[in-house]
This record gives structure tokens, C-alpha cells and sequence, in this order.
């Protein structure tokens, strides 16, 4: 369901109202001279797929990369490589199209089509299983922050989530729902008689609202929560049609 985010009087962040203004930094924030923000978490999206044999090292990277915190990690399975023997059993053809997107948009960094990649905030491109490369590309990222989002749980199960700062284009906040951990025997193609572990696999997206800048709120009813087969969730604000990640919480 769409609507229009709104000014909210819930009070979820007197931590909006500081990270929106950027006047005064609060602990757990690093402010550069030019104002933006410097310590939020950087979003990592893995292009990866069961039939492609070089993929694996990426999807360990991805898994190690999630324990550390500091990024939002979420893999999207593409369906280009089925024709080679084996379907892959979580991919979607919007993983794929959301790919070619971004290479059609062009990324800085290593720009295309291809597994396994590693988008990093919607603006970089690069080898997915390149560890020291997507951290020094994340580094570069979370650089130019201008905007943030704040989660408080609610009683009843939902959150709260509060956004503040700017944008040049109108964003969305996008919920997505993942499977922490999956594991899958493959039977056959490039990767036949292994078993891989993936990490927060993509089950499902919901745009939830608009944003244009400042300070705004938005409820998340527990409802919303029950996509199936997922069982961790994130919000992401990012500027819509493959554009730009603006900022991405954990539902943690």
C-alpha cells in the first residue's frame, strides 16, 4: 500500500529531529565538514545465483560481511543463469531487471551485467566476491549520507520509523523482507552436488511512502511483518527506478 509520509507528533525521534537538522551530533555519528552524514549503515545488494560457479565465494563474503554490523546486507538472486541446468530456487526476474537497471543508469566502479556483484548503496558497482574493493567502495558511500532513519519497536509488535535529512529527488521507503540464512543442495549445473549457504535472501519488497526531505514518520503495523518465508526485515530509503540509496535500517 502507498501513501504520503507526514509529519508525526509520536515523538519517535527526538533522534529524527537531531539527525534531520544536523546541527549537533549525536554519539554514534560522525559529521564531515560539508555536513554530511558519515556513520550510517552502507546497503550491500549481492547479485548472486545458484548456477553460477563463481558466486560462492561471494555469497561466504556476504555472510561475513552481515555479522559485522556495519552494513545492511541483502542478497538478490537473479534468473539469468537457470538455462544452464538448474533453476535457481530463490531467484526473481526483478532481482534481474532491478540489475540491468542500474547498469543502464551506469555505477561507478565495475558497471554491467553479471555475478556475482555487489551494488554498494545503489551508486557502486564491483566484483561481489572482492572483499577489500565493496569495503573500500562502502567507505566512499557512506561519505556522502545526507539522510537517515531511526527504528523504535512499539508495543504492539510494529515500529516506528522516523527519516531526517535531504534529498534532491523524491525518494521512496521501501520495506523488505529476507531469510536470514538459507542453505540449498543444488542438483545440477555449474555448482551440481554442492550446498551453499545464502544470507538474508530477498523474499519480498513493499514500497511504503513517498518522502521529499525532512522530518517524517511512518508506522509499521506488525501485519505488514508476514511475508512468507522471511524472517528479518529492513527499510530502505532510496531514490526510486534503480536510483540512489539514500539510507537502510534493520527491523532489528
Amino acid at each position: 500500500m502507498r501513501a504520503t509520509l507526514s509529519l508525526h507528533p509520536f515523538l519517535l525521534l527526538a533522534i529524527v529531529l537531531a539527525v534531520a537538522s544536523l546541527a549537533t551530533p549525536k554519539p554514534g555519528f560522525a559529521q564531515a565538514e560539508n555536513g554530511d552524514l558519515t556513520e550510517e549503515p552502507v546497503l550491500l545488494e549481492l547479485f548472486t545465483s545458484q548456477g553460477c560457479s563463481s558466486c560462492p565465494p561471494a555469497d561466504r563474503l556476504a555472510a561475513k560481511l552481515d555479522r559485522e554490523g556495519d552494513f545492511i546486507v541483502i542478497s538478490r538472486p537473479v534468473d539469468y543463469w537457470d538455462r544452464l541446468g538448474w533453476k535457481d530456487t530463490f531467484a526473481s526476474p526483478a532481482n534481474t531487471a532491478l540489475q540491468r537497471t542500474y547498469a543502464r543508469r551506469g555505477l561507478a566502479g565495475y558497471n554491467g551485467v553479471y555475478t556475482p556483484q555487489t551494488v554498494v548503496d545503489g551508486l557502486l558497482g564491483e566484483v561481489g566476491s572482492s572483499e577489500s574493493a565493496i569495503r573500500r567502495l562502502a567507505r566512499e558511500a557512506s561519505r556522502v549520507k545526507r539522510a537517515a532513519i531511526r527504528i523504535r519497536k512499539r508495543d504492539d509488535g510494529g515500529f516506528g520509523v522516523g527519516l531526517g535529512g535531504t534529498t534532491e529527488r523524491l525518494a521512496e521507503l521501501v520495506l523488505l523482507g529476507v531469510a536470514r540464512s538459507e542453505t540449498v543442495a543444488i542438483g545440477r549445473g555449474e555448482n551440481g552436488g554442492r550446498r551453499i549457504t545464502y544470507t538474508n535472501v530477498l523474499i519480498g519488497e513493499e514500497r511504503l511512502a513517498d518522502w521529499n526531505g525532512g522530518k517524517a514518520s511512518h508506522r509499521i503495523n506488525q501485519g505488514a511483518l508476514g511475508m512468507h518465508g522471511a524472517d528479518r526485515y529492513a527499510v530502505v530509503l532510496r531514490e526510486p527506478n534503480g536510483g540512489r540509496v539514500l539510507s537502510a535500517r534493520w527491523l532489528d
